[in-house]
């Protein structure tokens, strides 16, 4: 988690649970002394105003006994959302994500954390969690999204191309672990035989989740998954750790040098064009909302064609079929976005839309991309 030197992330409240941080300070000085096999502290527990809506993150500085030696560390604990709390999605496995960071950094020269514990029990905070360091640096923010101001946006066009090109690379190292199915069997499991398969299943089933309380269905998202069928690849090629999230958001910068990847709650098997189109995608998600208010954005900003040479150039593997995931990663957000207007809708923080398609806020530029009027996604 980053010691973040941008403006705050959130321009419009999203409903979390509150949690004393005393009585967590408390609780959790007990179990890493417990943990630790001696004395420990932890100091006062801060929670950032935007963490997510898919974890919740607690910041804190700790000191404990190791080898007979003191230590003294940064320290974010990744905790659980309160699942009674109107999730986002329907589950959360930290285990996952532990088996996974711990691969990278064993296998990779991938920046991520270190993970110094993985807390099974729900008796200290009602809750798995996770302990990592927490790794000095800053993240362009998503909300207010980055390309409406911010150390990103201010920079010059080398040094954005400089943090382009460096967190494009990033996907081929992640990508490039090795025995993957071997290291990962859990994600080797869910993949099976098909994994872009199983994959687009797991989306409908998201979105079917979604639907369940109010049955209302979403007429843009339907149709693109039927744009899927008709436009499967042919050869999907091979199945690769697939970081999930894959975006600036979620990458911790020294400057313009990522000094670590966050956020693996999405990490799958599946082929590598997952990753680079939903790392294409997000941002024009975001540069369509910032042409939406007539402000310039950052148009040069992850262009596909230059995402697709660098990815290239890096990793030996020829990308293919890019429209199919792009509009793959479209639907991926779709869902994700539909719900997250229902969960504000359920707290009063915003009103039912006059149409389906508008619980997806980006429901135009996806209409625009399965009518093949989206002339970005061939730049």
């Amino acid at each position: 988690m980053a010691e973040s030197e941008s403006s705050p992330r959130a321009t419009k409240t999203m409903t979390t649970t509150v949690t004393d941080l005393v009585d967590l300070r408390r609780r959790l000085t007990e179990w890493l002394t417990a943990r630790t096999g001696g004395p420990a502290e932890v100091g006062e527990l801060s929670r950032p105003g935007a963490t997510g809506l898919s974890s919740v993150s607690l910041l804190f500085d700790a000191a404990w006994t190791r080898d007979g030696e003191r230590v003294q560390a940064g320290l974010v604990a990744r905790v659980p959302p309160d699942l009674d709390a109107f999730p986002v999605f329907p589950a959360y496995d930290l285990q996952r994500q532990y088996d996974v960071i711990s691969a990278v950094a064993a296998h990779t020269d991938v920046p991520v954390p270190q993970v110094h514990w993985h807390e099974t029990s729900a008796e200290v905070l009602g809750s798995p969690f996770l302990v990592m360091d927490r790794i000095a640096g800053r993240i362009p923010v998503d909300n207010p999204p980055y390309v409406f101001g911010g150390w990103l946006a201010e920079a010059t066009p080398d040094e954005q191309r400089t943090l382009q090109d460096a967190t494009v690379r990033l996907l081929a190292g992640i990508h490039g672990l090795p025995d993957v199915r071997q290291r990962l069997p859990l994600l080797a499991a869910e993949a099976g035989s098909d994994p872009l398969r199983r994959l687009v299943d797991d989306q409908r089933a998201y979105y079917e989740w979604t639907r369940a309380e109010d049955g209302l269905r979403i007429p843009v998202i339907e149709d693109a998954f039927a744009w899927l069928e008709e436009h499967w690849p042919d050869e999907p090629g091979e199945a690769v750790l697939c970081w999930g999230d894959a975006r600036p958001g979620n990458v911790i910068y020294d400057g313009f040098r990522p000094v670590a990847v966050l956020d693996w709650e999405m990490c799958v098997l599946g082929p590598r064009e997952v990753d680079l189109a939903w790392m294409v995608f997000l941002h024009r998600f975001f540069q369509d909302i910032a042409e939406m208010f007539d402000a310039p954005g950052l148009p040069g900003f992850f262009r596909p064609s230059e995402v697709v040479a660098v990815y290239q150039e890096a990793s030996g593997h020829t990308v293919r079929d890019l429209d199919f995931y792009l509009v793959y990663a479209a639907v991926r957000h779709a869902v994700i976005m539909s719900r997250i207007k229902r969960r504000m809708i359920h707290f009063g923080e915003d009103t039912v839309p006059p149409t389906p398609d508008e619980y997806v806020l980006f429901h135009n530029l996806l209409r625009g991309m399965l009518d093949g009027r989206a002339d970005w996604m061939r730049q």
